[in-house]
């Protein structure tokens, strides 16, 4: 048999789900896959590792523009209407057909829900457990939304429940009106739809994010680190070995506005900052013994630090948790609550509402990390939910074998997914 045909295929929300897609890519042994890249553009900066090996084979496409989603995800309206998920599934159409894959792993590519089906090919989705109808809660965080602004958090707490079913429903809507058109059945409301796939694949660690219930073909494949490869800055060894340090990063999608409070709290509370903007520009004034970069190697910032100040999403906090460091989420959008939601029942962190933060607020809950002997010890705990049970038992290697699984005889994998005709 030749190789297998690999089909990645990433939506840009947020810089999070190009990575771990290409991080899995890279680890594909190329003698027995061929792996295809999807996305809206290839940023040298992970793309550049990945094809220090052997040959990725790219493919532009459509994918809604960073400032686009921002603006969405503030205003609390939906990120896809019908009329760009019918331009998405055009262009996966034409995708499947100039790749002819064997397999396609998607994430937070919608419309792969349709497409993947019309052209029979199967279909590996990759969303964190905390979003699974099957994941452990009592029940789910509120995010940052115009009401909140409006009511405040407390009252608009009391109302939030009630609206949350609406709201999923009117989120999945446009994905459920597609299939349907295309002659395949409703997935569900918005859990469902974002864990849809005839393989749906979890990068926590079980232990961290348990789910009860799920089908056999949901499976955590552990945590997926990218770090970017590069030289450390000129001021990396002229940091004070005794001050105490936090590594600040609120990603692609954290809330800009707030990078100042933090850096201003931090150097009240007499810590040394090294800040990531994640290509983002650098503020015009830092903080005595604050360090900047546009792009740092995160896993070592994390290992360096005391404490991480995160937007709450799971790749950097994840990063620090790892490294046994407790993690301080600033979060505005319900995926960062959600992972927070998670670090902080383990006792392993402290959330900050992104838009409530202040410089007050971030230095409570920094002090709090560093004056309750309980949450670093925890963070300590929660990091042997990351190691590997063994050599080959890594996250690559739960990946490869779920790829295996899926390409089993329809027969053999009951969930596969029921097709139409285009």
């Amino acid at each position: 048999m030749g190789r297998l045909r690999v089909l990645f295929v990433s939506e840009a929300v947020t810089l999070a789900q190009v990575v771990r897609l290409a991080v899995l890519a890279r680890g594909l042994p190329r003698d027995r896959y061929e792996v295809h890249f999807a996305a809206s553009h290839f940023d040298p900066m992970i793309f550049g590792a990945v094809d220090a090996g052997p040959a990725l084979q790219r493919w532009p496409i459509l994918s809604l523009a960073a400032r686009t989603v921002e603006r969405r995800v503030r205003g609390g309206r939906r990120l896809y209407g019908p009329r760009i998920l019918r331009r998405y599934l055009a262009e996966d159409l034409r995708l499947i057909d100039a790749v002819k894959p064997d397999v396609i792993v998607g994430d937070l590519r919608l419309s792969l829900a349709v497409a993947a089906p019309l052209r029979g090919v199967p279909h590996a989705s990759l969303i964190n457990a905390y979003w699974s109808p099957h994941a452990v809660r009592s029940a789910w965080p509120m995010p940052d939304h115009p009401i909140v602004s409006l009511l405040g958090s407390r009252l608009a707490a009391q109302y939030f429940p009630r609206a949350l079913p609406f709201v999923f429903d009117h989120f999945a809507a446009p994905v459920n009106r597609l299939r349907e058109t295309h002659g395949l059945p409703r997935i569900g409301t918005l859990p469902e739809v974002l864990c849809a796939g005839d393989m749906t694949l979890h990068p926590d660690p079980e232990a961290l994010v348990p789910t009860v219930g799920a089908p056999a073909h949901h499976r955590h494949i552990g945590p997926v680190f990218w770090s970017p490869t590069m030289s450390k800055p000129a001021w990396w060894d002229k940091l004070d070995p005794g001050r105490p340090t936090a590594y600040v990063t609120l990603g692609s999608s954290g809330r800009t506005e707030v990078v100042p409070h933090a850096l201003t709290a931090l150097a009240g509370l007499g810590f040394q900052t090294l800040l990531s903007t994640a290509g983002r520009p650098l503020p015009a004034r830092l903080p005595a013994h604050t360090w900047a970069a546009p792009y740092l190697p995160g896993n070592e910032c994390a290992e360096r630090a005391d404490v991480v100040i995160s937007n709450g999403g799971s790749t950097t906090s994840y990063q620090a948790l790892a490294a046994g460091r407790p993690v301080v989420g600033i979060a505005s959008n319900l995926d960062q609550y959600l992972a927070m939601d998670v670090i902080s029942r383990a006792g392993a962190g402290v959330l900050c509402r992104g838009g409530e933060a202040s410089v007050t607020g971030i230095a409570a809950a920094v002090a709090r990390t560093m004056d309750d002997p309980a949450i670093p010890a925890a963070a300590l705990r929660v990091a042997q939910a990351f190691v590997a049970k063994s050599p080959e038992d890594t996250s690559a290697d739960r990946f490869e074998r779920s790829l295996e699984a899926l390409l089993m005889p329809p027969p053999a994998r009951p969930w596969h997914s029921q097709q139409a005709t285009a």
